[in-house]
């Protein structure tokens, strides 16, 4: 043991001796118990959620056929459907642009992308079909899907860079 390490301990049990005498000192009615070290709660343990993420729960809450919760697949979403949410942006506590933000999300996942097949029903806010999936909108939802696929391919070969 190196004399700094004996000068921290000397220090320590110095301390200790003196928060003890005082304990014995103080008059025994003013003892009370220590208090015990609450656990942290989850909202100081979770990072903060995504507004984004959020806009999408109420979605999912709102309208279930629409937007479906994970295993079950998505759908593809009518044309305009934008336009359809706005009426329900105020019951949903949302604004316009966070209603944009959760609709670019939603339909730019891969999940989405895997369900934008030739001649699959695109559903309204109901679940009811209004319309079909193109060829053009099919094979475009293929070469996104492979561009991500790309791109999350180079990400993952590249070393990190240092700085």
């Amino acid at each position: 043991m190196g004399f700094e390490q004996l000068a921290a301990l000397k220090a320590q049990l110095a301390k200790q001796a003196k928060q003890e005498k005082q304990a014995k000192q103080a008059p025994a009615e003013s003892r009370t118990r220590k208090p015990r070290p609450q656990p942290a709660t989850k909202a100081a343990t979770t990072p903060p959620v995504d507004p984004v993420v959020l806009a999408i729960g109420k979605l999912q809450a709102r309208f279930p056929l629409a937007f479906p919760k994970k295993p079950a697949a998505k759908v593809p979403l009518k044309i305009g459907i934008f336009e359809d949410l706005l009426p329900h942006a105020a019951a949903l506590a949302l604004n316009e642009a966070e209603l944009r933000a959760a609709i670019r999300t939603w339909c730019r996942g891969q999940r989405y992308q895997a369900c934008m097949v030739e001649g699959a029903a695109r559903v309204d806010l109901a679940g009811q079909e209004a319309g079909q999936v193109t060829q053009a909108e099919a094979k475009r939802a293929q070469y996104l899907q492979a561009s991500q696929a790309r791109r999350a391919r180079q990400q993952t070969a590249q070393p990190p860079k240092a700085e």
